[in-house]
């Protein structure tokens, strides 16, 4: 998977199409990515001797991989892109860096 913890995405397909956020979690043996603020469920809590409280909370559930695109757009605009691997010569050693295939810049 080539989206790691903390890039910036745009949801491209679903319930939550548009949407932009943070990757807080990646999933991957499942595929999934879990994003700042999209696929928000509702859970019930029942009181238990660990949380006395118990509850209703709300909190992001994980949406598929291949819903998202990397964003490189800035917060107001969205444009997003895939990404690629390049190969740099830094002091002699070959480095795999990450590009964005639309402008070629590394991420």
């Amino acid at each position: 998977m080539k989206l790691k913890k903390g890039d910036r995405v745009v949801v491209i397909s679903g319930k939550d199409k548009g949407k932009t956020g943070v990757i807080k979690e990646v999933l991957h043996k499942e595929n999934k990515i879990i994003v700042e603020d999209v696929n928000v469920r509702t859970f019930h809590v029942k009181p238990s001797q660990k949380d006395q409280e118990g509850g209703i909370f709300k909190r992001e559930a994980a949406i598929d991989a291949s819903n998202v695109m990397y964003d490189i757009g800035s917060k107001k605009e969205q444009k997003t892109t895939k990404i690629g691997y390049k190969y740099v010569d830094v002091r002699g050693k070959k480095v795999k860096k990450r590009i964005a295939k639309k402008t070629g810049d590394e991420i």
